[in-house]
């Protein structure tokens, strides 16, 4: 016999909190059960000022990254389109089913007036990545990278081991096109771009 499903349901009240509705096993229970984001306080302190609106959380706007980080998001704009219907993300953030989410170019604005030129968002990222290898979330002894255009080393006798911190520079690289696109819209220059360090 053929079911129908009406469409009553969509306009049901309930009394739910958010945390019954995201899975006991969802990533994000499993990254803020190990990662302590407390420490971004401190570092970042200095950065506001005492008096004026009230700020985005800074764990927010870093948790928003890891966010996309994770679950792989294109774009800044993408994510928080994501947030917005995501439980799960709204958990993770602490934000409450009718709070609106920042607007995606906040994160952008952010990063302009207290990350550039600074290697703070590096530090940060770099203590959050620590803290996943030693709850053993990342194996730092496996990479996997598209080596559509690498030139193959294949001398073992010059085989050096070593580990860069390099994660952070591709991510940083892939906001500031973001955030050109942004002033691009609101008929803004660019940002110039630095001279990459070898």
């Amino acid at each position: 016999m053929m079911t129908k499903k009406g469409l009553d349901e969509r306009n049901q009240y309930a009394y739910i909190s958010l945390d019954d509705l995201v899975p006991s096993d969802h990533l994000v229970r499993k990254v803020d059960a190990v990662i302590d984001f407390t420490y971004i306080y401190d570092l970042v302190e200095d950065l506001y000022s005492p008096t004026g609106k009230p700020s985005i959380d800074p764990v927010v706007l870093i948790k928003i990254c890891m966010i996309q980080y994770l679950f792989g998001i294109r774009s800044m704009r993408q994510t928080i389109e994501e947030i917005k219907s995501n439980t799960a993300y709204r958990w993770f953030l602490g934000y409450g089913l009718h709070e609106a989410i920042p607007h995606f170019s906040t994160f952008g604005k952010n990063y302009v007036r207290r990350f550039e030129g600074t290697k703070l968002f590096e530090t940060i990222f770099n203590k959050i990545l620590m803290q996943g290898v030693e709850c053993g979330f990342v194996d730092p002894t496996i990479v996997f990278i598209d080596g559509t255009h690498v030139k193959a080393n294949a001398n073992k006798n010059k085989r050096v081991k070593v580990m860069i911190k390099e994660q952070t520079r591709s991510y940083r690289s892939e906001l500031e096109t973001e955030i050109n696109e942004v002033r691009k819209e609101h008929g803004q220059k660019p940002l110039k771009k630095k001279l990459k360090k070898k």
